[in-house]
């Protein structure tokens, strides 16, 4: 008997499994803009465009990271997706831009239909939160890259933006108001130093619950990135947002800055928002010095926008409303272009 793909470490047949499984998921994000169905060589999306008059598309990618390994060692699978589609849909609503429709790319050590289904049931989540189609995607089963447990995600959006509404920072000015929106967590950063700290200085097994946490290790660290798009949508309906910045990789000290002309400053005022008791710990743990933390992780706050100070309040009471967690953070001082956390 001859050599065949499945005995070189491929299955077909899972794959085709694997499609049957998530099917349901997926078309649960379907919009009347999706044309045809899933298993086609490309997504279909045909948007209305009526009432828009300078439409600019905004794409975005991004990926899941070392987070991933939290869900190899827990075995749990249904949160990973949603952080997948949050990463990209932040970015592209710090734009601005509403999210369209998304793709995404899963490369595994064996494909099992299950866990591929437990995967995609996440993404799916996400995309419906965020309110996006899912409108295809690419499972690579490689067995040479990737043991039997492991996979990597990485995701890809597309939104919608009017020309004269691109949110770029430059109307941004001194006496402009930091309005932070609480994060639910770490998110999907920071967890290289975040595994070493926890599995390695500490030996903690995830099942345990570290003093100071109300949920156990592995609950805690797989909690996902929280998706900001509709609440913030609706800000925009409402009110100019001057600023938007997504506080992933580099914390607050190397996102905000990115939003601001120059010229400006950030002032943040420490003590203005709760931060969560995951980076104490993190902190108390590793003695990770105090900028290191700022430079690393969001410290509980996951999306930062900056609004002329007239607004500031009333801007905040509404992001309640909408059901964020929203701290009055500090304000846009003259300065050299960056961050000062006082």
């Amino acid at each position: 008997m001859g050599f065949t793909y499945k005995s070189a470490g491929v299955d077909i047949d899972a794959g085709k499994k694997a499609v049957a499984m998530i099917k349901k998921d997926v078309e649960a994000t379907f919009s009347p803009a999706v044309l045809g169905g899933l298993g086609g060589f490309g997504g279909l999306f045909a948007p209305e465009l009526t009432g828009w008059k300078r439409p600019v598309l905004v794409a975005g990618t991004d990926g899941v990271g070392s987070k991933l390994k939290i869900a190899f060692m827990h075995q749990q699978h249904t949160t990973v997706g949603i952080d997948l589609v949050a990463m990209c849909v932040n970015d592209i609503l710090a734009q601005g831009a509403k999210p369209l429709f998304f793709l995404d790319y899963l490369a595994i050590g064996q494909l099992q239909p299950a866990r591929v289904a437990e995967i995609v049931q996440g993404i799916s989540k996400g995309c419906q939160e965020a309110g996006c189609s899912l409108i295809g995607g690419e499972t690579a089963e490689l067995p040479d890259f990737y043991q039997k447990s492991e996979y990597d995600l990485a995701g890809f959006v597309v939104g919608i933006v009017e020309q004269d509404k691109i949110i770029t920072g430059q109307g941004i000015s001194p006496g402009d108001q930091l309005i932070g929106l609480a994060s639910s967590g770490l998110h999907s950063n920071g967890y290289s130093l975040v595994r070493k700290l926890f599995f390695e200085v500490g030996d903690y097994q995830l099942t345990e619950r570290p003093d100071g946490l109300e949920d156990n290790l592995g609950k805690e660290l797989l909690k996902p990135t929280r998706i900001y798009v509709k609440s913030v949508l609706a800000l925009l309906n409402k009110y100019r947002v001057k600023g938007i910045a997504h506080i992933t990789g580099g914390g607050l000290i190397e996102n905000i800055p990115r939003i601001l002309p120059t010229g400006c400053q950030a002032l943040l005022k420490k003590g203005s928002w709760p931060i969560p008791p995951i980076f104490n710990l993190i902190e108390r743990m590793g003695g990770v010095a105090e900028e290191e933390m700022y430079r690393t992780f969001n410290m509980g706050i996951g999306l930062l926008l900056i609004v002329a100070a007239e607004q500031a309040e009333e801007i905040r009471q509404t992001a309640e409303d909408l059901g964020e967690s929203a701290y009055r953070l500090g304000e846009v001082i003259k300065g050299e272009k960056g961050l000062t956390i006082k």
